[in-house]
């Protein structure tokens, strides 16, 4: 037994006409699955719902699965006003959040930066200067601001930060977590490694590690794997990266690939489909998570 935990993205972009986020995220808690995660985008290429209120919308129908952001693009908010909604939702939802932390690279674009009046080039030194002072707003704790003290009210406790790209050196001295995205499990066990021995600099210990990656399980169309590899590409990855990072065929391969990751480092793995059907594609990344985990 792994003990690997195994979390859902939500579908917070577009109109799902199958399901609404409420429905998945109650799917998601009947399934077994452990968390449900929303992305974060202020302008991307298609409509996309606002992370906290899919995460608040979910956690208001549900008992116990954890809620992420997968992940807060944070220098695209004042930090007060960040805290601000990590605390709430902490509250909201029992202490369920985990908090995935990002700049915003090339991906993202940077018109969204600019219509926060935030230069581009400068979000990942925002990103650093904001993850100095998170901890502390959202507990509550009297916080030094452009000069002045500030002190955030109701105080919450501070969820695991998990950070993915971006210099390793942020992910050692800030994060409870690793965060990479489609990645193999030869690419984790090096980063695990790596980041050991950065964290240790910083006198901290190594971050736990939470996987993120693409799948479609089951009677897939090859024409549909085809498309996601080519917009995997589009994050800079070649295609036969995309081609290995993605999880597909049934149950018992996809639980040999969990417990891959698992053996490599991993101690939570974050699916997000590309098929349609989404409520079925839960249902077999959870039966995987079963499997790997040895429970029947």
């Amino acid at each position: 037994m792994t003990g690997l935990k195994v979390g859902l993205n939500l579908p917070a972009h577009g109109v799902d006409v199958t399901a609404t986020v409420a429905e998945h995220a109650r799917h998601a808690e009947e399934v077994g699955l452990e968390s449900v995660w929303a992305g974060d985008h202020l302008i991307p290429v298609r409509p996309f719902l606002d992370a906290t209120l899919v995460l608040a919308t979910a956690a208001a129908v549900t008992e116990q699965i954890k809620v992420g952001f997968g992940v807060m693009v944070l220098p695209l908010r004042q930090v007060a006003w960040a805290a601000k909604q990590i605390a709430s939702l902490q509250h909201l939802s029992g202490g369920r959040v985990l908090l995935g932390v990002g700049s915003g690279g090339p991906a993202h674009g940077d018109s969204a930066f600019r219509a926060v009046g935030v230069p581009f080039a400068e979000r990942g030194a925002r990103t650093d200067a904001a993850l100095e002072v998170l901890p502390s707003l959202v507990e509550g704790k009297p916080t030094r601001l452009d000069g002045e003290d500030v002190t955030l009210s109701p105080p919450a406790e501070m969820p695991p930060v998990l950070i993915g790209s971006g210099p390793e050196r942020r992910v050692a001295r800030f994060a409870d977590e690793w965060y990479p995205a489609f990645s193999t499990p030869e690419a984790v066990a090096a980063g695990v490694e790596r980041l050991a021995e950065l964290a240790a600099e910083y006198g901290r210990p190594a971050p736990r590690v939470t996987v993120g990656l693409s799948f479609g399980l089951g009677d897939v169309p090859a024409a549909e794997i085809h498309a996601q590899v080519r917009s995997l590409t589009g994050y800079g990855m070649s295609e036969e990266a995309a081609r290995a990072s993605l999880l597909t065929g049934g149950p018992a391969q996809a639980a040999e690939r969990l417990a891959e990751l698992a053996a490599a480092g991993a101690h939570r793995v974050i699916g997000m489909p590309f098929p349609s059907g989404r409520r079925g594609q839960a249902e077999l990344l959870a039966e995987a998570g079963r499997m790997v985990n040895g429970v029947s």
